[in-house]
């Protein structure tokens, strides 16, 4: 990619696309990151790279989806695995992760590609969130945590508890040791991030909200406090908003790095690499202050490991090999048994009761929506009666979707979107087919659509004055589904040539 004074440069975003609430290590030679999955399945993706700015998936920590499988059989959006934590104890990976209904849950491996084991419920409760575990000098560990106000009634507030070295149980009374409230002008302190330094007990967690925050540091003597805190980076003179919440990683050359998230709304939590240094003082700077500047992000910086950039984002191209979705893709739900029927040169998605919502619709696999202009195509054949349909959707609250629907006169290629609040789905488009149809759908750098269809060599572009929004917590998702309204027979909807073609920014 592009060079600063003979050196390969990285830009941030580092990863243009959804992967909210990162955490990232180092073991070896290797970094490894995860993110929150929240009702997709499989959940947990875990990331490696060996130069902290082109990121590989490898696994899902949560290759079956939520737990209980009949709760998240059903899309609970917004549900699910909340900010994870990750880290590597006596030979052992370790995500720590919460579900704001359930308790706080972990799972282990040998290496990051897994085996993972099944969840363990470490803390059960209702609005434990955010948690990140601590292995002390003397063997003694710890877990810091935070609180979910819609099911916990409490907020702001963090909260250290001792447990077991393996993470198996609570050893001890927790003990909230920092509450947002007593900070003047701070308010929301949430995902927190538990390490051990130079004597002091280091807390760094995002405080200020999502989308106006910044990034703060906690440290103290003790484990429960008292602490006190700074605030080290804020968006400042930059386009890079609540620049906060994420991992601080010490490289193979012993040079610091932070990597965390910015919310880009229907482009989703797309992920930052921030310089990361130690001050005279004691206290961690990030951004441009490592060169003496704001403590505000950097835009392009040197390359950690001297390596050039690639691929910004994480939706891929997939041809389907062997009737199966490649890696990047997750459902909505649990997917059942019998989702995926088996065949060659297609993916074939059985329907799922359709209620006219894509939102409610069970049989729906997505990939983020990349964070620059793109242009995403898939050929759809669908082998169904009346009350069926198939198509490429770009998904957030509000949708839009293009493909194939069956009525009572038979099959018609369609455009529609639905925004919130609307009762039922906007048609912008309907032409009867004969054949399978070519769907793209193109989002410009301002997140605004436009519609493709091709069906006998003939090609019709569809402009719905329709703009991609966030979804809950996420941001928007390229989709493809297939369902069938109450009452009409299930069908089979087969998927092709799936193309992610980006613009260059």
């Amino acid at each position: 990619m592009d060079r600063l004074n003979g050196e390969h440069t990285y830009r941030n975003p580092i990863l243009d696309a959804d992967l909210p609430d990162p955490d990232a290590i180092r073991v070896g030679d290797r970094y490894v990151m995860i993110a929150s999955s929240f009702n997709r399945a499989p959940g947990l993706p875990v990331y490696v790279s060996t130069d902290l700015v082109n990121w590989d998936r490898v696994a899902d920590a949560l290759p079956g989806g939520n737990e209980p499988a009949e709760w998240f059989a059903l899309p609970r959006h917004g549900q699910g695995v909340w900010a994870p934590s990750i880290r590597h104890h006596d030979d052992t990976y370790y995500i720590v992760y919460p579900d704001p209904d359930q308790g706080i849950l972990v799972v282990a491996a040998p290496e990051p590609e897994g085996p993972w084991s099944a969840p363990h419920l470490l803390l059960g409760g209702l609005g434990l969130i955010d948690p990140c575990p601590l292995w002390d000098d003397d063997g003694s560990a710890y877990l810091v945590h935070g609180w979910a106000n819609s099911r916990a009634g409490k907020k702001n507030i963090l909260t250290v508890v001792p447990v077991d070295a393996a993470l198996r149980e609570a050893t001890g009374p927790a003990r909230d040791v920092i509450d947002g409230a007593d900070i003047d002008g701070w308010g929301t302190i949430e995902g927190p991030k538990f390490y051990r330094r130079d004597g002091w007990y280091w807390i760094f967690a995002p405080a200020g909200g999502v989308a106006t925050g910044w990034q703060a540091v906690f440290r103290s003597r003790d484990v429960f406090g008292p602490y006190e805190e700074r605030n080290v980076l804020e968006q400042g003179s930059t386009p890079v908003n609540g620049p906060h919440q994420g991992a601080w990683v010490t490289a193979v050359d012993g040079r610091d790095w932070f990597l965390h998230f910015q919310d880009r709304g229907p482009f989703g939590r797309v992920v930052h690499l921030q310089p990361m240094a130690w001050g005279d003082d004691g206290w961690p700077v990030m951004g441009k202050a490592v060169d003496g500047g704001p403590s505000e992000p950097v835009l392009e910086y040197p390359s950690p490991h001297g390596m050039p950039q690639g691929y910004r984002t994480v939706a891929r191209s997939d041809d389907f090999a062997g009737g199966v979705p490649g890696p990047t893709w997750t459902w909505q739900a649990n997917p059942a048994a019998d989702a995926i029927a088996p065949g060659e040169g297609a993916l074939r998605i059985r329907s799922g009761d359709d209620s006219g919502n894509l939102r409610t619709l069970t049989r729906v696999l997505g990939q983020p929506l990349p964070g620059m202009a793109s242009r995403a195509s898939v050929r759809v054949d669908l082998d169904g009666g009346s009350g069926t349909r198939a198509g490429l959707a770009v998904l957030g609250y509000d949708y839009l979707w293009a493909g194939v629907a069956h009525g009572d006169a038979g099959a018609e290629a369609v455009v529609a979107v639905r925004r919130r609040g609307d009762m039922a789905e906007r048609v912008a488009l309907r032409i009867p087919v004969s054949e399978s149809v070519e769907v793209a759908i193109e989002c410009a750098a301002d997140a605004s659509l436009v519609a493709e269809l091709t069906t006998a060599g003939h090609t019709v572009r569809v402009d719905p004055d329709f703009v991609a929004s966030e979804g809950q917590w996420i941001g928007a998702e390229l989709a493809i589904f297939a369902g069938h309204g109450y009452g009409a027979d299930p069908a089979t909807a087969a998927f092709s040539s799936f193309r992610v073609d980006l613009a260059e920014d």
